[in-house]
């Protein structure tokens, strides 16, 4: 197959072109050339910007595109229009942030989804980031129809995660001592290796699949309490955690999500996931201690990366020690496992 992919030297798009590349198809990036532009020397890169000309994008065809990086309706409808007729199938990463709301058991494919913004134009933030891609998917949609193959993946972990979300607690549960632990340890947590996304699209793809799934992972149900456990199983690490209830954290200004990674009070909807189509279709997540024992084995970690973005300001341990002592002086016994 000849792939092309909108992307591909940073996370999820440099998860896809290894894939692919391992499974034998023709590689073609379209990137801006900045981000570790020497990374796959055996493939032919085209640059070029999603916000100027994708003329450069008629020099060749390709049998499917994976496009990992429209985060504005005007960006994916300006690729669709320059690739109808160049391509075969059109594969769009989207998000779930799509999705309005989460039930309990996780929304479905066809859950309602968010309007998109009045403004296509609006800046990318938490909260246009999803009506965003509402709009990247009609595009995509209208202009590919049933060439068209939407994947909306919860979180996204890994080797190579800019984000340092899952690599926050990989990091800190490996240096040991006393960890502080947020929130309820049986909280429901879906994060799906971007290997197994990767793997999984391109098989969509060979197959000839059209259509819109969910996808999330890992192999089996995972609490914040496993995750936090499976990170000091795969290190040997000798953490203890201390969990703190979601009262005291916010009443001492932890931001959920921001200072300690995956964390979201009780009631606060989490982008849950139904990914029983998916799974039908192929999706093999695999076991989540693996992921957590690659990112520590190939030395990963976003601010360990070289060259790599630096990782988003979380929790330091100055203020976790702060939280921890006030923890022990706070009304009730703090659990430590």
């Amino acid at each position: 197959m000849k792939l092309l992919v909108l992307g591909g030297t940073q996370f999820v798009g440099r998860h896809v072109v290894r894939a692919a590349l391992e499974r034998g198809h023709q590689v073609t990036t379209f990137t801006r050339g900045r981000t570790n532009p020497d990374l796959f020397p055996e493939v032919e890169a085209i640059r070029g910007d999603r916000d100027g000309d994708h003329g450069a994008l008629r020099a060749g065809t390709w049998d499917a595109v994976v496009d990992t990086s429209a985060y504005k309706p005007r960006q994916a409808a300006a690729a669709a229009d320059a690739l109808k007729g160049w391509v075969g199938r059109y594969c769009l990463i989207s998000t779930a942030s799509v999705y309005a709301a989460f039930p309990d058991h996780g929304a479905t494919e066809d859950a309602a989804t968010h309007a998109p913004p009045d403004d296509p134009e609006a800046a990318v933030r938490p909260e246009t980031y999803g009506p965003l891609k509402v709009g990247c998917e009609r595009a995509i949609v209208e202009s590919f129809g049933d060439e068209a193959l939407v994947l909306r993946p919860g979180v996204l972990v890994g080797p190579h995660d800019p984000t340092g979300r899952l690599g926050y607690w990989v990091e800190r549960v490996a240096a040991g001592g006393e960890a502080l632990a947020p929130g309820d340890p049986a909280h429901p947590v879906q994060l799906l290796d971007a290997r197994d996304l990767a793997a999984w699209l391109l098989a969509l793809l060979e197959r000839g699949s059209a259509d819109v799934f969910n996808a999330s992972g890992p192999a089996t149900p995972l609490t914040m309490g496993g995750l936090l456990e499976s990170c000091r199983l795969a290190a040997g690490s000798d953490a203890r955690f201390t969990w703190a209830d979601d009262a005291f954290l916010l009443g001492r200004g932890i931001r959920p999500w921001v200072d300690l990674p995956l964390w979201l009070p009780k009631g606060v909807p989490g982008p849950l996931l139904d990914d029983r189509k998916a799974r039908a279709a192929g999706l093999r997540p695999r076991p989540f201690i693996d992921t957590v024992r690659d990112i520590l084995a190939d030395d990963a970690l976003p601010e360990r990366a070289p060259g790599g973005p630096p990782r988003p300001a979380t929790l330091g341990r100055d203020r976790e020690r702060e939280l921890l002592r006030a923890l022990r002086g706070h009304s009730g016994p703090a659990e430590t496992r």
